[in-house]
């Protein structure tokens, strides 16, 4: 892989956790759908949830759980290693605030560790691990 096919391979990878981040605050959960392979293992232990397997199952939690809850998302400064021409690493900084229906409200900031693959021609979401610094 070239320079300038490296770089638009990156920028391909930043735009699709851009529209993670995007889709989720606006609950576009058929958009969201589209970031993550069949396959996804979402991993959130280390900020006190669960590991979720495959794609429609995580929509189906995600959809469920936060369906009465505005959130506000932010990814920052990636760190993204392109490891073949379908394989990628990232790990990015995070920020989400979340807000219940009842006026309580968590701010988290923290760390997503991915892998990515390309699918048909896509980048998609192949693995998930959010890990946290802090939760007000």
């Amino acid at each position: 892989m070239d320079g300038i096919d490296a770089l638009v391979q990156l920028e391909a990878i930043k735009q699709l956790k851009a529209r993670y981040f995007r889709t989720l605050d606006a609950k576009d959960w058929a958009g969201m759908r589209l970031v993550f392979s069949d396959d996804v293992v979402m991993d959130t232990t280390d900020s006190g949830g669960n590991v979720v397997a495959g794609a429609d199952t995580f929509m189906d939690f995600l959809s469920a759980t936060l369906a009465n809850v505005v959130t506000v998302h932010h990814g920052h400064t990636p760190e993204i290693i392109l490891t073949s021409p379908s394989t990628a690493t990232g790990i990015w900084a995070m920020e989400g605030r979340l807000r219940y229906a009842d006026g309580n409200e968590i701010n988290g900031f923290g760390h997503y560790h991915e892998t990515y693959e390309k699918i048909g021609g896509s980048w998609r979401i192949k693995s998930s691990r959010l890990t946290r610094l802090r939760m007000d």
